[in-house]
């Protein structure tokens, strides 16, 4: 067959980039990443913590704003997973220190130190009997307490105060919160930086912390999305 004219040519591809709904090459991959996300939980904020890799131990949080309709990024930071790396938040085990991948709602913040001001989330002070159950024996596995229920043993349980400037602020990832499943894991946090990678929780230095949460608004439904930038665990998938 002989090929087209020049002129042909033109017209050809003059028509295709007019296409109605076309995307000029390379748009998608340029949008906001929550607007590549399957799920970004219904609000107009939401927190993003994303990895290389699932057995990386660093990555970035990255914070949003729904606004016009458009997601825009609000601020970010470097953050700290597991140790052993992240896993999908419906495999994962107790104890594994991994990091949960999945969305997730944060019911409430905490903190030994008194709450940024202009913090607007739901805050409870860390006190003396504050701990946060995780005897999957206990009643109250995956909750806080005050003080430690019988049922549950101290050496099942994080004695919270005990964590000093790690939970100076701190956010509850409602992972396997609502309907907890013995054995999945429990006290997934939101919260300062320690000397390395985490038990499972993400982490994030001290003033970024305080700016998260003078940032987060409960009436605007915020979540946070763990994942990794692909494969099955990436984190466009939630």
């Amino acid at each position: 067959m002989r090929p087209a004219r020049p002129g042909v040519v033109a017209v050809l591809l003059t028509a295709s980039l007019l296409v109605p709904g076309a995307a000029p090459a390379g748009a998608a991959a340029s949008a906001p990443l929550p607007e590549r996300m399957a799920d970004t939980g219904g609000g107009t904020q939401l927190i993003t913590a994303v990895a290389p890799r699932t057995a990386a131990t660093t990555g970035t949080v990255t914070w949003w704003d729904r606004r016009g309709g458009r997601w825009v990024r609000a601020g970010s930071a470097p953050a700290r997973f597991g140790a052993k790396g992240l896993v999908r938040g419906a495999e994962r085990r107790q104890g594994t220190d991994t990091t949960p991948t999945g969305l997730y709602r944060l019911p409430f913040a905490f903190g030994v130190a008194p709450a940024p001001q202009g913090t607007s989330y739901p805050y409870r002070p860390v006190r003396p009997d504050s701990w946060w159950c995780q005897d999957n024996g206990s009643r109250s596995y995956n909750r806080w307490r005050e003080p430690r229920p019988s049922d549950c043993a101290a050496a099942e349980a994080e004695h919270l105060i005990t964590y000093g400037s790690r939970y100076a602020h701190a956010l509850v990832v409602g992972f396997n919160y609502d309907r907890p499943v013995r054995g999945r894991g429990a006290g997934i946090f939101l919260h300062v930086n320690g000397r390395g990678a985490t038990a499972g929780c993400v982490s994030v230095p001290a003033e970024a912390m305080r700016r998260l949460l003078r940032w987060a608004d409960p009436d605007r439904g915020p979540h946070l999305a763990i994942g990794t930038r692909s494969g099955e665990t990436a984190i466009t998938r939630y």
